[in-house]
């Protein structure tokens, strides 16, 4: 049903009802003017062959003057008889009181001397006109025309009489009938040639149409590989040659741009920063695969939706301010889990026009350079607290002894040991940060070898149960317990020393008096992992991440008071970590630390070493 609609809406049938119906318009007018002519000429030629002779006229006229109606009417009869009147015509001689004088109609003959009663008779008398009419009977045409005989002798008009003549025009519209069937015969025929040349002609031009039509609708779905066929150079022709040169060039356009947006695609997901697109209502229309990472959503959750809920600006911004002020924002989408700070900068997408089309939005993650500037300048404030607290007490003591105390035995020698040990306390922390200084610009030199750490520790272990010997102040035991397989890594000794003394130092500080140091070593997964437990107060665990960090402490009255720097822990893992290790720390608040060191483990074959000592 749906194809049958889809036929009768088509150009080619569109096509041939205009000719059909131009055909049927030119053959109805045709066929009116010439059954109208046709039923003139042939109705004159009728009248014509019905019509007396003058002469005929001229005698009747003689005969109705004639006082003599007997003998008059016995040649009245004989002229009508002898008078040539085609189509059986009914010729009636009327006299001027009304009285039939004679009739062509021998069944008639008994009428002759009898008054006519006929209207049109009576009519043609008094206004001695001729009158033609047409008129019905039986389901027949007539034709009747009346004829007043004047006679105009001595220059005086008198009417003698009328000819009525009466004739049967049945068998002159039957011809008219007759031709006017075999016309009609004809234009129905030439309806029929005409509508199939016509269905021809149509299909002719609208079958480039119809291809004309597939191709654009094929080109619209991106198929470029087909071409219409040219049948002419005529106007369809070049409007076939003009399809094909667009779909090439529509397809060397459409590459062209598909190749734009591979690249274009290519560069937004290799780019290490961000970039969101929106169109001219702030919707977003384009994010690549950073922007995706950096904001922790999916390109379904981005797509479509407003740039100023993505970047979770509503409560701050609205879109005008943004178009109006495009510039640097910052952006805090720091979680619970994790840190995150990006810089993003708005600029527009507009036309020559000055049309704006859109927003583009680049951002980058600067959480790691805010971290930088939140150390540096907590570095500095550190810095400068930590350098002011014995310049100030080196100051105070020299003040004191400027004042005349150096002239005091006893306070001179105990002014100037506080200002030795405020001086020596600066030094170290200006050492300890020329160390971080070069371990952070990487100039820090290593002296890396192959060292049996169970020899080392052990050797490091040794100095403090020396120092416990000679402490009358502070008693503290150390517990080994190490593994008895060798255990080797790839380290500096020194700075591995270093690092021992580091968190041995702050064992023996916080542990109590009498206290256990215990100390393991042992291999884990094909890593060397040392620990040093003490039994001191312990850390809270919100200390615990912040341990590692520059200046930090647990206890900073107790740790100014027991001379430390805050850095050491720092230096450690700067060292460890240079080393391939790593370090880490767990406590209980009022049951003690123990620190954690794991190192790359070296295996080496004793076979190898006694061939070399051999």
């Amino acid at each position: 049903m749906a194809l049958k609609w889809k036929f009768f809406k088509s150009i080619h049938f569109k096509i041939a009802l205009v000719f059909v119906l131009m055909m049927l318009l030119t053959l109805e007018t045709v066929g009116a003017v010439f059954v109208r002519q046709l039923e003139y000429q042939n109705l004159n030629t009728f009248k014509e062959s019905i019509q007396l002779k003058p002469y005929i006229n001229t005698s009747l006229k003689k005969q109705l003057a004639n006082r003599n109606q007997i003998k008059a009417n016995k040649q009245i009869q004989t002229i009508l008889q002898d008078a040539d009147v085609s189509n059986n015509a009914e010729v009636t001689v009327v006299d001027a009181r009304g009285n039939i004088r004679g009739t062509n109609q021998s069944n008639e003959q008994s009428l002759v001397g009898q008054k006519n009663t006929d209207g049109d008779i009576k009519t043609a008398l008094y206004s001695s006109k001729t009158i033609e009419k047409t008129t019905s009977s039986n389901n027949n045409r007539y034709y009747i025309q009346v004829t007043p005989l004047i006679n105009s002798a001595k220059n005086q008009n008198n009417i003698e009489g009328v000819v009525y003549i009466r004739a049967n025009l049945s068998q002159v519209y039957r011809n008219i009938n007759n031709i006017t069937i075999i016309y009609l015969f004809a234009a129905v025929l030439s309806i029929i040639l005409g509508l199939l040349l016509t269905l021809i002609i149509s299909r002719t031009i609208t079958k480039p149409i119809d291809e004309l039509k597939r191709q654009t609708e094929q080109i619209a779905r991106g198929d470029y590989s087909g071409h219409v066929q040219v049948y002419g150079n005529d106007e369809l022709g070049q409007l076939a040659h003009a399809v094909n040169n667009l779909s090439v060039q529509v397809e060397e356009s459409q590459e062209s741009t598909e190749s734009e947006r591979r690249r274009l695609d290519s560069v937004l997901d290799n780019m290490t920063d961000g970039v969101v697109a929106t169109d001219r209502r702030g919707l977003v229309t384009i994010v690549n695969d950073e922007a995706i990472e950096l904001l922790g959503t999916s390109k379904q959750a981005v797509v479509g939706q407003p740039i100023l809920k993505v970047l979770k600006l509503e409560d701050q911004y609205n879109l005008r301010d943004l178009i109006e002020d495009p510039g640097q924002v910052y952006l805090d989408f720091s979680t619970s889990e994790r840190r995150l700070i990006l810089s993003a900068h708005f600029s527009l997408i507009q036309r020559k026009s000055g049309f704006i089309n859109g927003l583009v939005c680049v951002f980058h993650d600067v959480t790691a350079q805010q971290k930088i500037d939140e150390d540096r300048r907590q570095f500095v404030s550190n810095v400068s607290h930590e350098l002011r607290t014995p310049l100030t007490s080196v100051h105070s003591y020299l003040e004191a002894l400027t004042d005349g105390a150096w002239k005091d035995p006893e306070l001179a020698p105990k002014f100037l040991h506080v200002t030795q040990d405020e001086t020596d306390r600066m030094i170290r922390m200006i050492n300890d940060l020329l160390t971080l200084s070069r371990m952070d610009s990487g100039t820090q030199k290593y002296d890396s070898e192959l060292v049996n750490i169970n020899k080392i520790f052990n050797y490091i272990l040794d100095r403090f149960d020396m120092i416990v010997k000679n402490d009358e102040k502070k008693h503290y035991r150390i517990k080994r317990e190490f593994t008895k397989q060798d255990l080797w890594a790839e380290i500096d000794p020194d700075r591995f020393t270093q690092v021992i003394d580091n968190i041995m130092n702050n064992a023996v500080k916080y542990s109590p008096d009498g206290g256990v140091i215990t100390c393991r070593l042992y291999e884990d997964h094909n890593r060397v992992v040392l620990s040093i437990s003490d039994q001191g107060l312990g850390m809270p665990q919100s200390a615990l991440k912040h341990i590692f960090d520059r200046f930090y402490r647990v206890d900073k009255a107790r740790s100014r008071a027991q001379g430390g720097s805050g850095l050491g822990l720092a230096i450690s893992k700067e060292i460890i970590e240079s080393f391939g290790g790593s370090i880490r720390v767990e406590s209980t608040e009022g049951r003690g630390s123990t620190f954690y060191i794991s190192l790359p483990y070296e295996s080496i074959e004793e076979d190898l070493w006694d061939d070399g000592e051999a």
